[in-house]
C-alpha cells in the first residue's frame, strides 16, 4: 500500500498541471469571447466656458493654452463629438478635474468621467492618471456605468489644437469586458 501512494502522488500532480496547462492555453488562444469595443472621439475645451481655474497655482509658468502654475485646480466639462470640427455630431461630456503638478505646468494629474451616448451605447467611464498638455498621455479606465459597467481598457488623449481659444484632444477609447462581465452589451 505504501509503494502506490507515490505513484498516486505523481498522476495526481501530472494531472494538475495538465488542467493549468490547458486552462492557459485556452486563454492565450482566444477562446473566451471577451467583448471589445475601440472608437475615437474628439474633446473640445475653451477656457472660462467648458474649462475653469479654481485654485490659482502657487508657482512655475503662467496661465496659457498649454499651461498653469505648480498646484493649480482646474476643472471642465467639454463637449465630445465624432469628428475633429466642434459642430460635427455630440457624443457625450468629459468632466473632471487636473491639478498640475509640474514646475513647467506641463503636466497634472487628472480625473474623468466620460459619459456617453454612443452608436447604441450609454453610460461613463472613469479614467485617472498623469496628462501631459502638449503630448499623448495614456490613461488607464478604473470603471463603468450602464453599458460600460466593469469594462476595463485604456484611453489615449492626443492634443489636435492647441492654438485657438478653443483646444481640441483626440481621445482614443480602447476598451473590452472581462469574461467574468455577464453586462457586456451584445
Amino acid at each position: 500500500m505504501t509503494t502506490a501512494f507515490p505513484y498516486l502522488s505523481a498522476l495526481l500532480t501530472l494531472s494538475i498541471l495538465s488542467i493549468h496547462q490547458a486552462a492557459l492555453a485556452s486563454t492565450q488562444n482566444g477562446h473566451y469571447n471577451i467583448k471589445t469595443l475601440n472608437f475615437t472621439l474628439y474633446q473640445h475645451e475653451t477656457i472660462n466656458k467648458t474649462g475653469f481655474i479654481v485654485v490659482d497655482g502657487v508657482a512655475g509658468v503662467g496661465v496659457s493654452q498649454t499651461t498653469t502654475p505648480f498646484g493649480t485646480l482646474y476643472v471642465f466639462r467639454d463637449n465630445l463629438t465624432t469628428h475633429v470640427g466642434g459642430s460635427s455630431r455630440f457624443a457625450g461630456v468629459a468632466e473632471g478635474t487636473s491639478l498640475t503638478t509640474s514646475f513647467d505646468g506641463l503636466r497634472s494629474l487628472s480625473i474623468a468621467k466620460i459619459t456617453l451616448n454612443l452608436n447604441g451605447y450609454e453610460g461613463s467611464i472613469s479614467i485617472v492618471g498623469g496628462t501631459h498638455n502638449t503630448k499623448p498621455s495614456e490613461y488607464p479606465v478604473v470603471g463603468g456605468t450602464g453599458d460600460f459597467l466593469y469594462v476595463l481598457g485604456h484611453i489615449r488623449s492626443t492634443p489636435v489644437d492647441l492654438s485657438g481659444l478653443t483646444v481640441v484632444y483626440r481621445i482614443d477609447c480602447f476598451l473590452y469586458w472581462p469574461p467574468y462581465a455577464a453586462k457586456a452589451p451584445k
